[in-house]
């Protein structure tokens, strides 16, 4: 039976290697010939090798509120937060479907992970009575539909560091319920749906960051329990191949604070971002960092950073309470671009991965 009557079968597989991401649940719902075909790993690696998947970036991000005071200090409201999907190559935005019996949105600061076809959401707080959450969800992209994983094991953990390595995901750090700080790792298997402990860390580490660069899952700054908020320089780095931590880089960070704007893009370099200087910078993850850019003033305020090969993607505010803006940096040129960004799309932004589908 033909792929597309008429049609040889290669000819087939060309048209539906070129379908746009969001129609893939409309097609595997065709024919039984299309799903299976679709299913395929063969099929997503000619999709690969013939240019034509399709890069997001998902988002945890607030629902934008018009009527919010622009400028002025802090609403103690807590927004909803719902993931938003932003396809840079087309510039187009949309949002993901709820998560399961998460009607007031989306746990505050849960953490993404991007695992194949598959988002990944794991932990944070209940946005009405502040639990900590161990549970875990999985969005695939094919199916458009979401399902439940294995619940984090232990204690429930807030502010860890997470990072994937394309198949697993990767945790580590953060503090239980009682605020003391953890240096506790584990890794979920996507496809298994199980939890698989790591060694602990040498050090505690409360609200670290996660990357996963030069095929290690680095683990960067953080506090201890007796630190309370007061961050570290220092990272360590898990080696899957031999199962161990690499020794601490004591002086990893070039300044004692919150590494939340850390990230990796594949190409060798850590960036990250500086409010209080305006500029991004990078590191080949030696003690020396290199300025990049500066940023856009209208990026200056909660700022976040997502990357992906020779780009970075800024979205933030120039003050507090505005509309957040977008905007592109080509690291060759180093030359900015802005994003049009509609306004139910300009809400304060948590956390983010990619996805190539």
């Amino acid at each position: 039976m033909d792929l597309i009557s008429g049609l040889d079968n290669d000819v087939g597989r060309e048209c539906l290697i070129r379908l746009p991401y969001d129609t893939f649940c409309s097609a595997t719902s065709v024919c039984k010939r299309w799903k299976v075909e679709i299913e395929l790993p063969e099929f997503w690696r000619r999709r690969r090798d013939a240019g034509m998947t399709q890069r997001l970036i998902v988002m945890t991000q607030a629902r934008f509120d018009p009527t919010r005071k622009q400028g002025g200090v802090k609403n103690s409201g807590v927004p909803a937060y719902r993931l938003t999907v932003c396809e840079p190559g087309s510039v187009t935005w949309t949002e993901l479907p709820l998560l399961p019996g998460h009607l007031n949105g989306l746990p505050m600061f849960c953490q993404l992970a991007a695992v194949g076809l598959n988002l990944v959401v794991m932990g944070g707080l209940d946005p009405l009575t502040w639990d900590a959450s161990s549970e875990v969800f999985v969005y695939n992209f094919v199916s458009a539909t979401w399902k439940r994983g294995a619940n984090m094991p232990g204690c429930p953990r807030s502010f860890f560091a997470c990072a994937s390595d394309s198949r697993m995901v990767f945790v580590a750090g953060g503090h239980d319920c009682e605020k003391n700080a953890l240096k506790s790792a584990m890794v979920y298997d996507v496809a298994d749906d199980k939890w698989i402990l790591l060694p602990d860390m040498a050090n505690e580490r409360d609200e670290c960051k996660g990357v996963f660069h030069r095929g290690k899952f680095h683990v960067i700054g953080g506090y201890t329990t007796e630190m309370q908020g007061r961050f570290g320089r220092s990272a360590e780095a898990f080696n899957g191949k031999t199962w161990q931590w690499n020794k601490v880089y004591e002086n990893f960070l070039d300044a004692a604070t919150c590494p939340r704007s850390y990230v990796d893009n594949g190409d060798g370099n850590v960036y990250k971002w500086s409010s209080s200087s305006g500029k991004i910078m990078m590191t080949n993850c030696s003690s020396t960092w290199q300025e990049l850019a500066e940023l856009p003033s209208e990026v200056l305020t909660s700022t976040h950073m997502t990357a992906w090969q020779e780009k970075l993607m800024v979205i933030g505010s120039h003050t507090f309470g505005e509309p957040h803006k977008v905007y592109t940096l080509d690291i060759n040129t180093r030359k900015w671009t802005k994003v049009a960004t509609p306004e139910e799309f300009s809400g304060h932004v948590q956390s983010s991965c990619l996805l190539e589908i």
